[in-house]
């Protein structure tokens, strides 16, 4: 399991196997997408939980690495934070 994973299903919880809702839309989510990416190279300073969210494949593919849609994104996982995490 990639570290990012880990890191989502740990702070809410999960066990990994049972249903995740995408942030956006509410289906099932298949990603834990960076919401600012990780540049080339891969920088572990992104792995953190302000900064990942699950994501269907549909809203990866729409959403996902937009600069325009960073603002969006960050706004409804910080209501997800509130509503479900540990903030």
């Amino acid at each position: 399991m990639k570290k990012h994973t880990k890191i989502y299903l740990e702070y809410f919880g999960y066990a990994g196997d049972e249903f995740i809702n995408c942030e956006v839309c509410g289906s099932r989510a298949v990603d834990i997408h960076h919401i600012h990416n990780r540049g080339m190279g891969g920088s572990q300073t992104q792995d953190r939980i302000e900064n990942l969210m699950a994501v269907c494949r549909e809203c990866h593919m729409k959403y996902g690495d937009i600069k325009k849609f960073i603002p969006m994104l960050e706004d409804i996982h910080y209501e997800t934070l509130a509503k479900y995490g540990k903030v």
